[in-house]
């Protein structure tokens, strides 16, 4: 069996459960409240949630810019399992969600698998979907979205953290690769960001701050400038850093 397959399948068999697993960490509402503090959304944005599940990503981004009178230019989304898809459909509809697009796609295969019109982002947003590349492909993968990113774009990925509470509660229960700071760092430059932001969630979500990683790339200067963005908040004390990599 494939990696991919494997992905697919794992999803597929526990998809019930893993929205129950969202829903009791209210990850969605964490994600809208991390947009709204991170300096990033703006009039007319142009946005791509990679590897969106059944769309917690896209929906907290919704409503996150609803909550700013923000009208996108565009929403994209891609996700490697059909069956994660089509709850996506099925809340987009219940919804009365019309703007966003999606479509099935492998993250190492977007040049084959999306539209070459699914691009010039200001956005890509991509929350527990990159666990679950092969770990030597991980650069290639953050590479192939820096690729679709506007030249003043950002990249917004939320990683699972390596330490003894995700061994048990990602890797062992949703077989996921866990990364440590250095490593992140390593994969990012190696994908050609020149600079990272790493932030963390806000307070009152900040039980996701023990098991993840947040990241915030861009190219030159532009991650220097959204961190500063980011950060800019007195409520918040806890530490961060914007660094080249190594």
């Amino acid at each position: 069996m494939s990696h991919t397959t494997g992905v697919q399948r794992l999803y597929t068999e526990k998809l019930s459960a893993y929205r129950r697993f969202i829903s009791f960490f209210r990850s969605q509402g964490a994600i809208r409240a991390l947009l709204e503090t991170s300096g990033i959304l703006g009039p007319k944005l142009r946005a791509l949630d990679a590897g969106a599940g059944f769309g917690t990503a896209t929906f907290a981004l919704l409503d996150a810019l609803r909550h700013r009178g923000i009208e996108p230019e565009a929403i994209e989304a891609f996700d490697l399992t059909p069956a994660m898809l089509v709850w996506f459909q099925r809340e987009l509809d219940s919804r009365g969600v019309k703007q966003v697009r999606f479509k099935q796609a492998n993250v190492l295969e977007l040049d084959k698998q999306l539209p070459s019109s699914w691009s010039n982002y200001d956005l890509i947003i991509s929350t527990s979907m990159l666990e679950y590349v092969a770990k030597p492909d991980l650069s290639q993968a953050l590479s192939v979205l820096g690729a679709r990113l506007a030249p003043h774009g950002t990249l917004l990925v939320v990683m699972t953290r390596k330490n003894w509470i995700t061994r048990v509660l990602i890797e062992w229960w949703w077989q996921a690769v866990r990364y440590s700071r250095e490593e992140l760092q390593e994969a990012f430059a190696i994908a050609g960001f020149d600079n990272l932001a790493f932030g963390r969630f806000p307070p009152r979500y900040g039980w996701h701050n023990l098991s993840n990683h947040v990241v915030m790339a861009a190219r030159g200067e532009t991650a220097q400038d959204i961190a500063s963005v980011r950060h800019r908040r007195d409520s918040d004390k806890l530490p961060h850093e914007a660094r080249t990599p190594l």
